[in-house]
């Protein structure tokens, strides 16, 4: 069981990441969870990963947070499950998310003719106030889209941390607000359907980290179906080593 507590003290970054004047746990947080999960259960990476109901955070205090990874089956995938206390301390636990932890990881991807030679720039310089417009209200911590170009149906961005966040960024394998910048590059790069472009992330499958504590990303995201998927390379600050947690194992008796 892998514990801890939500806290915009903690983690100040929280607070800019809102829909409408709800702030909301980013999906890419609660990826962050399952893959310190599978790191931490001698696992690859995140097979699957799906949201079913978001995380509204409170003005003040923090949220209790339990993951659960259960005995690995015959193939040695581990079923995950993301639980959060977040009515009251004594209230009940609920399930926010749902999955399954990798036994084998995706190769990486090294994007280093950067960006392509045919690709065409994309304007990004009301994209935040765009998307505020339509109820995505993105504060300093999750403005890290640099640049973006377009290839058919490949888009390639460059993301970065604020200078705010650097010194949190070993604190995690992949910041969470900087994996939400590479998913944004989605919305800026109009590789999906708009009816997908506006809302934001809910499942994550065959997520493999290679290298851990970036600052800054290289990312190209492809249509797959009426998805579509990313590789991300480190740009900055990135280093193998295991990052400190601001999580803690524990043998805590599940959610009920």
């Amino acid at each position: 069981m892998l514990t801890g507590r939500l806290s915009r003290h903690h983690h100040r970054w929280l607070t800019d990441h809102a829909v409408g004047d709800t702030v909301l746990l980013p999906g890419t947080a609660f990826l962050e969870l399952a893959l310190v999960a599978a790191e931490q259960t001698g696992c690859a990476g995140v097979d699957e990963l799906t949201l079913e109901v978001p995380l509204a955070l409170p003005a003040s205090g923090g949220v209790p947070i339990q993951v659960r990874v259960d005995a690995a089956d015959e193939d040695g995938r581990r079923p995950i499950t993301v639980h959060a206390q977040a009515d009251a301390p004594d209230g009940p636990w609920r399930r926010h998310a749902a999955g399954v932890l990798a036994t084998a990881g995706a190769a990486g991807a090294e994007l280093t003719a950067w960006p392509p030679a045919d690709a065409t720039a994309v304007a990004l310089d009301d994209f935040y106030q765009r998307a505020a417009a339509d109820g995505f209200r993105y504060g300093p911590a999750f403005q890290g889209l640099r640049a973006a170009w377009r290839r058919g149906d490949e888009v390639y961005a460059e993301v970065a941390l604020p200078g705010s966040e650097h010194p949190n960024a070993g604190s995690y394998l992949v910041h969470p607000a900087l994996l939400d910048a590479a998913v944004q590059a989605v919305r800026a790069g109009a590789v999906v359907d708009e009816t997908v472009v506006d809302r934001l992330p809910f499942a994550f499958s065959g997520v493999t980290v290679h290298a851990a504590g970036a600052t800054g990303l290289r990312v190209r995201l492809r249509r797959a179906g009426a998805t579509g998927s990313a590789s991300t390379s480190p740009t900055r600050r990135a280093r193998r080593s295991p990052p400190s947690r601001p999580w803690r194992c524990d043998r805590s008796p599940p959610p009920t």
